[in-house]
């Protein structure tokens, strides 16, 4: 059996918010610390039967790229959902909630500004 290692670093300030955030794994083929602005991780326990979830987020995450960010995340969670599952139907669903969330959130910018 392989085993392999996901290594998540976070600097936090004095108020213990994160500043920075790096990761490494291995069999990557990045040679160096990777760094992020934010992540999100998330673990199901059978026995509770509820997912347990890390997100964690920069200061210097600005407001469109976590936009982004969830947009890619609900879109990679379709995918992954239906090569789990085959419910390409349930998967498309979520893909249509993605591209509905960021245009709403792209028309609440525009009203801002």
């Amino acid at each position: 059996m392989t085993e392999s290692q996901i290594n998540i670093n976070v600097q936090l300030d004095d108020e213990k918010i994160p500043q920075g955030i790096t990761w490494s794994a291995t069999g990557s083929t990045a040679a160096s610390l990777q760094q992020a602005n934010a992540m999100f991780l998330a673990f199901w326990d059978a026995k509770d039967k509820s997912a347990l979830r890390i997100d964690l987020w920069t200061k210097e995450m600005m407001v469109d790229e976590m936009a982004d960010f969830y947009f890619q995340l609900f879109t990679t969670m379709a995918d992954t959902f239906q090569r789990a599952t085959r419910y390409e139907s349930l998967s498309n669903d979520i893909k249509i909630f993605a591209k509905e969330f960021h245009k709403k959130f792209v028309e609440q910018e525009k009203q801002k500004n």
